[in-house]
């Protein structure tokens, strides 16, 4: 199969159809290209010879953006078998056949119908067939070609990215690289011009300028300062064709905005500035406000102010507010119009970032003179003392002076000072003040003991002016006066052991005196001298305070007298001194050898060890609740009755316990040991009533006549051996307790009933060195009396 084409718009394009037309019609068949694809003819065996084939060019070009009235031409298809008959009939498949491109069947000629565009498909691959039109078989292989769109320019150059803001610091260098900016085209790189761009600038200029190959903007003046100009609207232009006239253009907006650097000193608007202060300012307040100007921005801007010198550094003092880079002055010391009047400040205002690279235009600081100027203003007194402290003794009359205040006008008119209390507490209350002297008397009577110390507030205010008020504080101090007697620390408890010896140490006594230590911190312990001599205590000052009672006679007894009381005398070491009598009582205790109390009367008892009635009444309670569950326990026990036959199957063991003591004559419930006591008053053995015996205990074999010379043991062998073999007896063990002792013993009696009526020369009194065990034996054995010890 030829392909032919007339579509060749090019120099070459026509030398090589001229060519191809040539070498087509010298050969006939087809040859295939290296990319074709050939099939093997339906019905054909393969050969192994290669047949002539005719020269194909298997590419086409066709213009895109065809704008024609009629279809444009791109080609034409013939094979060698063609004898122009119409026998031979065309087919043209793949990528838009039958759509795009159309095909004469009979001629072999290839249109394209409608308009292409490149930039969305480059080519078309295609397949042609020639097939006998009378069989519908093909007459040579199928042959691969390509439609290849060919490019114009129809496509403008696009800044994808655009518009563009950029910065770049001011006053840098010409030349200093800024953006840059690329366009893109969609037309064919590779054919012609139609996507070679050229960069040129149409706004900007003299600013700023663009390399026209590789679009980089840059600055083209030197020194572009900011505080001058700060934003500039670049544009530029992309064109291609290689910036040829009838190329196409398209154009961005750079926006470059110039950032500050630190190129501009601070300066004062004024060399002299004038601030007016009134005297009553506080102390740490703002009094003023002073700026330095400085045409850079953010960082660059910032500064840092001082007072450099004058005679006002140590009364004022200036910081700088953050957000408005503005100088604060505030005062650091109270003004006095009336001592210093005015007052000169020196100010220097620095950056605090600085760029070396400007030196050259520094210094970057200012300084301005500050002229401050104090007001007058009408003051309120003031008191010679920032605080006061008086005294006055208690118990003192109602008019008695306290102290005096002392306030003056500090004003240049010197007014006339009225003095008053602030009657806001009820502490105020208790004193007056002269309105014109100033002197505070008392207002009622105190009482250390009861409130020892006042606070007052007095104020003072101008008689041409009460308005203006100030406020001293005033602290009274009650100072104390002996006229409380000393009296016992507390309620001591006092306990005397009966077996305590003569000068022995039982109880240590101090007081308390509500006066304060000058008037009360000693004491002085005696007893009433106007009493006889005490035979059984006395008491010891120790002179630090304190009084031991001692005891002065060996032995005490509880049953003769339980109670003693003793008059204790104190007197305290004030001027004048006052005294007080106590009464202490003493009781008299049983005690153990190592001192602890063992028993006093019931009274004491109970008090010393700290039971409350309360304690005791629960004590009570509790021991009644014991006492009703052990007689409910009683109760049911005597109501529950013994089942008549025990089953077989309860195996638990008896444990029988006679612990009944006996009621006497009258007690005709309690077990009978008669016949234990005595073997020969045994009865007849008794069966039980509940149980029918079918075998007779061995028992029954003996006669009675023979129980006087049975022996207690053999008995009770006896007896265990009927209860082995009895049937009746319940299956469960029985344990039976007999306290019988026997007709008589080797080793003699041992009871103690009898001893009392002999005499013994043994010594006892070892008794008492075996410890508190052997206590009650050591008193009832030996000579020496009971001792209970403290």
């Amino acid at each position: 199969m030829r392909i032919t084409s007339t579509s060749c718009i090019c120099p070459v394009l026509v030398c090589l159809c001229f060519v191809q037309r040539c070498y087509g019609a010298a050969h006939h068949g087809s040859i295939k290209v290296t990319r074709n694809q050939t099939k093997h003819i339906e019905g054909e065996t393969e050969v192994h010879h290669r047949p002539k084939r005719g020269w194909v060019w298997n590419q086409f070009f066709v213009l895109e953006e065809h704008m024609g009235p009629d279809p444009q031409y791109v080609g034409k298809l013939h094979s060698n078998s063609d004898k122009g008959d119409g026998s031979v009939k065309y087919i043209l498949t793949g990528e838009g056949a039958g759509t795009i491109f159309i095909i004469d069947d009979t001629t072999g000629d290839i249109h394209s119908t409608k308009s292409l565009d490149r930039e969305q498909k480059t080519h078309y691959v295609l397949h042609a067939q020639a097939i006998d039109r009378r069989t519908n078989k093909p007459l040579e292989p199928e042959s691969e070609f390509i439609i290849k769109v060919q490019d114009i320019n129809d496509n403008a150059p696009k800044f994808t990215d655009g518009p563009y803001i950029v910065t770049v610091p001011e006053m840098s260098e010409m030349g200093t690289s800024v953006l840059q900016v690329t366009a893109t085209d969609a037309d064919d790189p590779t054919y012609g011009n139609s996507a070679r761009v050229v960069y040129s600038i149409l706004q900007g200029q003299p600013y700023f300028s663009v390399d026209p190959k590789t679009g980089v903007i840059r600055t083209a003046l030197h020194n572009m300062d900011r505080e001058a100009r700060e934003h500039y609207s670049v544009v530029i232009q992309a064109k291609d064709m290689a910036g040829q006239v009838g190329g196409l253009s398209g154009s961005t907006t750079v926006n470059i905005t110039l950032t500050d650097v630190n190129d501009n000193p601070p300066r004062f608007p004024q060399k002299h500035y004038q601030l007016y202060v009134p005297e009553s300012a506080q102390v740490g307040s703002a009094v003023g406000k002073i700026k330095a100007n400085d045409a850079d921005t953010g960082s660059n801007a910032d500064m840092k102010y001082t007072i450099i010198n004058g005679d006002g550094a140590g009364v004022f003092s200036i910081s700088t507010d953050k957000e408005t880079r503005e100088g604060i002055i505030s005062l650091k010391k109270p003004l006095n119009y009336e001592k210093k009047k005015s007052y000169t400040l020196n100010i220097e205002g620095a950056n605090t970032h600085l760029d070396f690279r400007f030196s050259h235009l520094g210094p970057f600081k200012d300084v301005t003179m500050l002229k401050v100027i104090v007001g007058d203003v009408d003051e309120p007194p003031l008191f010679t003392m920032p605080s006061y402290v008086m005294e006055v003794y208690e118990n003192a009359n109602i008019g008695t002076p306290v102290g005096t205040v002392t306030a003056h006008d500090p004003d240049a008119a010197n007014s006339l000072v009225r003095y008053f209390i602030d009657h806001n507490t009820e502490e105020d209350r208790y004193f007056t003040i002269d309105a014109s002297t100033g002197t505070i008397k008392t207002a009622k009577i105190f009482d250390r003991e009861e409130t020892p110390w006042y606070n007052i507030t007095v104020a003072a205010s101008e008689i041409d002016n009460p308005g203006l008020v100030s406020h001293v504080p005033v602290g009274v101090r009650i100072l104390d006066v002996n006229d409380n007697p000393p009296e016992l620390a507390r309620d001591y408890d006092v306990v005397v052991c009966e077996n305590t010896k003569p000068g022995q140490v039982i109880q240590t006594i101090t007081a308390t005196d509500k006066d304060n230590s000058a008037n009360g911190a000693r004491f002085h312990f005696s007893l009433d001298e106007g009493l006889s001599l005490n035979p059984n205590f006395t008491l010891r000052n120790n002179e630090d305070n304190t009084a031991s009672i001692l005891t002065r006679r060996r032995r005490y007894s509880r049953t003769t007298q339980d109670i003693y009381y003793l008059p204790v005398l104190i007197s305290d070491g004030g001027v004048p001194p006052l005294s007080s009598s106590s009464t202490l009582t003493i009781r008299v205790c049983a005690c153990e050898r190592d001192g602890r109390v063992r028993t006093c009367h019931a009274e004491a008892f109970l008090s010393s060890a700290g039971l409350s009635t309360g304690a005791l009444i629960a004590i009570l309670l509790c021991i009644v609740i014991l006492l009703a569950i052990v007689v409910l326990f009683i109760t049911l026990r005597h109501s529950k009755k013994e089942p008549l036959i025990i089953s077989e199957e309860d195996v638990r063991e008896n444990v029988v316990t006679y612990d009944d003591e006996g009621g006497g004559e009258e007690d005709t419930e309690a077990f009978d040991i008669t016949a234990l006591r005595n073997p020969s008053a045994a009865e007849e053995l008794k069966y039980r009533r509940d149980v029918r015996p079918e075998v007779k205990p061995l028992s029954r074999h003996h006669p009675s006549s023979s129980l006087d010379s049975i022996d207690v043991q053999e008995f009770l062998n006896q007896r265990l051996a009927e209860a082995d073999l009895d049937p009746s007896v319940p299956p469960y063990d029985s344990l039976q307790t007999y306290a019988y002792e026997g007709h008589r013993s080797e080793a003699g009696s041992i009871s103690s009933l009898d001893s009392a009526t002999t005499h013994s020369d043994q010594d006892y009194n070892y008794l008492g060195d075996w410890g508190p065990e052997f206590k009650k034996l050591a008193e009832l054995y030996g000579e020496i009396e009971p001792e209970r010890t403290t």
